[in-house]
């Protein structure tokens, strides 16, 4: 038929998509039954997590709401993000199955790993601002407040505000991954990464200055943990053997036998 050769190759495209649309669905499905389950604790939850600036706030101020549904939205929003964090390893599950059957049986072993240490490495970025950045934050910004100013933060921005700094808190958590990732696929080399000791120095301190509010102590915060965080990295990367190349082995053969 003059058909069939149409259909065949287009087959298989079907399936994955029929598979992604599958992992989706699911992935959906878990967050919507997290949040679902969270959602009669959202108030608790907001609670939570702005705790770190009512402790910093004066006896006789608190937060404001400046738009009409704020109060409501607010809380939901931060009950969503709960959800996905609740959710993250049935999310990364549903990925590692979707592309699990693509990988060689040595991907298959670096990835759970991997998986495992990034989010483990990103939820301990987030508990590192929220323990410890925040109320040094908030104690600083209460300390400069001029006199005569109420320092009433609307509850929208204050969550925009920590959502970005647990983003750019767990992110940088994520640098030993990273450079792990590059030492073993073969893009650099641990004398490489050292070499570049200087230029990440300074890279963290830019980086701390643009995400951070305009005060030394956070700005340090974020920049010292980078650069430990890139030092492990590179302790790491000494046992990580790079990927080989063009199919060659990535360490020489040993002599033949006479």
């Amino acid at each position: 038929m003059s058909d069939s050769p149409i259909e065949q190759p287009t087959q298989p495209l079907i399936e994955h998509l029929l598979e992604l649309r599958r992992r989706l669905v699911w992935t959906a499905g878990g967050l919507l039954l997290c949040f679902l389950c969270l959602m009669p604790f959202a108030q608790e939850l907001y609670s939570f997590a702005a705790k770190p600036l009512m402790a910093s706030l004066p006896a006789d101020t608190s937060m404001i709401a400046t738009d009409v549904i704020a109060p409501f939205f607010v809380p939901v929003k931060v009950t969503l993000m709960a959800a996905f964090l609740v959710s993250l390893p049935h999310t990364l599950y549903q990925i590692w199955a979707f592309v699990a059957p693509a990988l060689y049986q040595n991907e298959k072993r670096l990835i759970t790993p991997l998986v495992l240490s990034s989010l483990l490495l990103f939820a301990a970025g987030m508990a590192f601002a929220y323990y410890l950045v925040f109320p040094v934050i908030f104690q600083f910004l209460a300390g400069v407040t001029p006199v005569g100013v109420n320092m009433a933060t609307d509850i929208d921005k204050y969550l925009s505000f920590i959502l970005g700094m647990f983003v750019a808190f767990g992110m940088t958590f994520e640098v030993p991954v990273v450079v792990v990732l590059l030492a073993k696929m073969g893009i650099v080399s641990t004398a490489q990464l050292k070499q570049a000791r200087p230029y990440v120095i300074v890279g963290a301190f830019v980086v701390a200055a643009i995400v951070t509010p305009p005060d030394v102590i956070s700005q340090i915060l974020l920049a010292v943990p980078l650069i430990i965080l890139y030092e492990a990295g590179i302790w790491f990367s000494r046992f990580t053997r790079p990927k080989a190349q063009d199919g060659e082995p990535a360490d020489p053969p040993p002599p033949a036998n006479p």
